[in-house]
């Protein structure tokens, strides 16, 4: 499985913007999607994440309210619709997939996703 993130560019606080994660038509029911950035001179960390079986999802505090993970499984394609933006947003985004057997503890870290795809640059500006 391939992932391909799109979707970013630059906005205005307050704007939205939704973002897409391809994995080559390949359904990923059996995973974890989920989506992770990384900030200017910050590490990378968690934003959002869904277990595509039973639906749960999983926020960052930061993003909680403001943003929404979603997916499409037959088509393969995730999303994640950001609202409210804000400065301290700019990133580069990244999705990616851990396997369904993911347990809780482990959802918001980047070790546990063994599939990742290129970023898309999101800037937000004030």
């Amino acid at each position: 499985v391939q992932l391909q993130a799109s979707g970013g560019g630059l906005v205005h606080a307050g704007d939205s913007l939704r973002l897409t994660c391809t994995t080559s038509g390949r359904s990923f029911s059996a995973f974890v999607l989920a989506w992770f950035r990384q900030r200017p001179g910050k590490e990378r960390e968690f934003v959002a994440a869904l277990r595509q079986r039973g639906g749960a999802t999983y926020y960052a505090d930061s993003v909680k309210g403001r943003f929404t993970i979603s997916g499409d499984n037959a088509t393969g394609t995730g999303y994640l619709q950001m609202n409210n933006l804000k400065p301290e947003d700019t990133a580069d985004y990244h999705c990616a997939l851990a396997p369904q057997s993911t347990i809780l503890s482990s959802i918001r870290s980047a070790r546990a996703y063994i599939i990742w795809g290129q970023g898309t640059l999101v800037t937000v500006s004030s």
